[in-house]
């Protein structure tokens, strides 16, 4: 399988909101490649996070990519709110009324687009989208809430997505989030997995740099 270099995506999610601005900046000083924003609306999944002035409020701190993830329903209805301050939309399969229209609305607005896959959906479901995505996001924990246990038998999406990769000599990158931590993300990487989404296991850290070295793996 080919190696591929880890990037470490910050979910903010698990930051300290009332200094977002100091935890964004202590997470990229620390190495953070991305920072992961999880947009959750109370009616795809049972959790309500923030909104498009949240992923501002990033944009304002950085300039690392901006990494959005909309756990919503009807995500075509919100693009053009994070038009100019995502670098990524990822949208789920489970939620699109039009997934590869959509998926094409992300591009064409020049923005990368991302598609997530939730632990009780098959990988066949996104596999008529994969031709159209610069990102696969398989959930390794069921959507909604931070600080979950990561669920091994999603690692069996992870090894299909880069399987197809390799048959179709496909580009797109393979994320995974929810419980990552250093010995969960060695295991997705085995898989074929090149992004990690970690969000306690970073801005809860003793040394935040050490976490987000562990996750790029051993040496």
């Amino acid at each position: 399988m080919e190696t591929q270099p880890i990037i470490v995506a910050a979910s903010v999610l698990a930051s300290d909101f009332t200094d977002i601005r100091g935890e964004v900046r202590r997470a990229e000083a620390a190495g953070a490649d991305w920072f992961h924003l999880d947009i959750m609306d109370g009616h795809f999944v049972d959790n309500i996070s923030f909104g498009p002035a949240m992923v501002s409020a990033v944009r304002k701190c950085t300039a690392l990519p901006i990494d959005v993830h909309l756990m919503i329903e009807h995500p075509e209805h919100y693009l053009e709110r994070f038009k100019g301050v995502a670098n990524n939309i990822t949208i789920h399969v489970e939620a699109a009324e039009d997934t590869a229209k959509t998926l094409r609305d992300i591009r064409e607005a020049g923005q990368t687009a991302g598609l997530a896959l939730s632990p009780d959906t098959p990988f066949e479901k996104a596999a008529p989208f994969l031709g159209g995505i610069d990102l696969l996001l398989v959930m390794t924990v069921r959507p909604g809430f931070g600080g979950q246990k990561f669920i091994p038998e999603t690692l069996e999406k992870v090894g299909a997505a880069a399987e197809w990769k390799r048959r179709e000599s496909a580009r797109f990158r393979i994320e995974v989030d929810g419980g990552i931590n250093a010995e969960t993300a060695v295991l997705a990487a085995r898989r074929g997995a090149c992004v990690m989404v970690a969000g306690t296991y970073v801005f809860g850290a003793r040394d935040i740099g050490e976490a987000i070295r562990s996750l790029r793996g051993p040496g």
